[in-house]
């Protein structure tokens, strides 16, 4: 796992950007499953891949690091996934399959609000206005069949979260 970071001025915060090679699943999982010991609960995610790029693996890990013993599967048909972890949840959405968000922009804006719940959105586009400013985004990019680039940008409210 290689780990690169750099710092730049946003909107008012300071965000940290960091890049991390994954060599295969097991190694993105555990990325995931590292990020998620870190979060307290109200944090906002924004997955961005191709298909197939690994943000359900990414997932897997990340509910599993928050405590959560659920069975972690892709959204995409379903558009949204939950699992517990105590008191609290991961509120997994997928948007791939939307051209708009209708109703589940309401149930976004509820989870998005509450600070039980780590909020994960992939293909987030037709929520926009729904997301806050203040997220983690990481994009995810296949660089070989098993290989992943990962580029997290964490908002210095998140700075308690650390990789590599």
């Amino acid at each position: 796992m290689l780990v690169a970071l750099r710092y730049y001025m946003g909107h008012m915060s300071t965000s940290k950007t960091c890049t991390i090679s994954s060599a295969s699943s097991e190694e993105t999982e555990q990325i995931g499953e590292q990020i998620g010991r870190q979060l307290k609960g109200g944090e906002i995610i924004e997955l961005v891949s191709d298909l197939g790029g690994g943000k359900t693996t990414f997932v897997r890990g990340l509910a599993k690091g928050f405590g959560s013993t659920d069975t972690v599967a892709s959204p995409t048909f379903t558009v949204s996934k939950e699992y517990t972890a105590g008191n609290k949840r991961v509120a997994h959405y997928d948007f791939y399959r939307l051209h708009d968000a209708g109703l589940l922009q309401f149930e976004l804006a509820e989870s998005v609000h509450d600070p039980d719940t780590v909020v994960v959105v992939e293909w987030g586009d037709i929520v926009r206005n729904v997301l806050p400013a203040t997220r983690m985004t990481i994009h995810i990019t296949a660089t070989e069949s098993e290989s992943r680039s990962l580029k997290l940008t964490i908002p210095s409210e998140y700075s308690y979260v650390h990789v590599g």
